[in-house]
């Protein structure tokens, strides 16, 4: 089946609509000059939004924790770091149907819809392993090599984290990127891509250690300068008030007095300080920035949407469950416009 172009640069009841007015877009430069209108729409797995800004539709399937734990004979001198993750997701319950299912069927029957609905696009924000198996990750590269489909990965903290490995954080992290998940980059940089699809600039930037750095700090500075319309892509939500410490990315809350799974998960505790000024930085750089269309995330496996200073994020429950997100993005028509 011919694809469309694409050039690389337990789900709730839930329904939500979000409006922000951001900065219209310059048909020439294709820059931000005066403000326009995003519309959001949010039924169950179904996502929609809308603006003048949104010149072409584009049809997403965006998928998150899928936790496959399938290895082979290669792992086992891991099984010591994987044994907990290897039993996590062995049987699950689907999201709509309440029957049994596991994370391979799932992920198999995600793609096969995004097929269905002929998707311009997959992305797969982070923990779609529940730790860097050989076996899984070439599994999963087969999987999409198949189907067709353009997609954009980023890692979540799972896919690279073999429990109980000493290291500091941020080294094993590069470690198993180097050595496990960098054909799934697709020649990018794993910790910050972007993407153009149909004028809209999709950043994938990874979050998965809670922080950002000063270079990806810089990275989508560049980018929200250019006045491009941008789409943000991360494993770990943004903070939002009244949200649990699980939207740990800009969490005011977030560090070691609130870290109650460090020895679960045998890792290294949140700092005691609590985020660094870069991560604080790029967090109010999001929400202040008036080309943000949209924010998804992943990692809390559960349906939400926050409205952050006019800025809609959206996570999506877990594809371990059967779950993803069908996002559509749609030029504003004229009959849909409140006059």
């Amino acid at each position: 089946m011919k694809r469309r172009s694409f050039v690389k640069g337990t789900t709730s009841a839930l329904t939500g609509i979000g409006l922000s007015t951001i900065s219209c877009i310059d048909k020439k430069t294709n820059n931000i000059q005066q403000p326009f209108e995003v519309y959001v729409t949010m039924d169950q797995e179904k996502v929609s939004f809308y603006s003048e800004i949104i010149k072409e539709a584009i049809k997403i399937v965006h998928i998150a924790d899928t936790h496959l734990y399938m290895d082979d004979d290669r792992g086992i001198p891991f099984k010591n770091y994987s044994n907990r993750m290897a039993k996590a997701y062995n049987q699950t319950i689907h999201f709509k149907t309440r029957e049994k299912t596991n994370p391979k069927k799932s992920f198999e029957q995600t793609l096969e819809f995004a097929k269905k609905v002929n998707a311009d696009v997959i992305t797969l924000v982070g923990d779609i392993f529940s730790f860097p198996s050989e076996f899984a990750i070439e599994w999963v590269r087969s999987k999409l090599k198949d189907i067709g489909i353009p997609y954009i990965y980023v890692a979540g903290n799972h896919d690279w984290h073999y429990e109980g490995m000493k290291g500091k954080i941020e080294l094993l992290r590069d470690t198993w990127i180097e050595k496990r998940l960098t054909p799934l980059y697709q020649g990018n940089n794993p910790l910050m891509a972007a993407y153009n699809i149909k004028g809209i600039i999709f950043l994938a930037i990874d979050n998965s250690t809670y922080e950002i750095n000063d270079e990806q700090l810089i990275f989508f500075s560049k980018y929200i300068e250019s006045g491009l319309p941008i789409v943000l892509l991360v494993h770990i939500p943004l903070y939002a008030p009244g949200k649990k410490i699980s939207f740990g990315c800009g969490n005011p809350f977030w560090g070691a007095s609130t870290d109650l799974n460090f020895k679960l998960e045998r890792r290294p505790k949140w700092p005691k300080n609590g985020h660094t000024k870069t991560t604080f930085k790029f967090y109010k750089k999001v929400f202040d920035s008036p080309n943000i269309i949209g924010i998804f995330a992943g990692h809390i496996h559960k349906n939400s949407i926050e409205i952050v200073k006019g800025k809609t994020q959206i996570v999506s429950d877990d594809n371990a469950s059967g779950a993803y997100l069908d996002i559509d993005f749609l030029p504003m028509k004229a009959k849909y416009k409140i006059v």
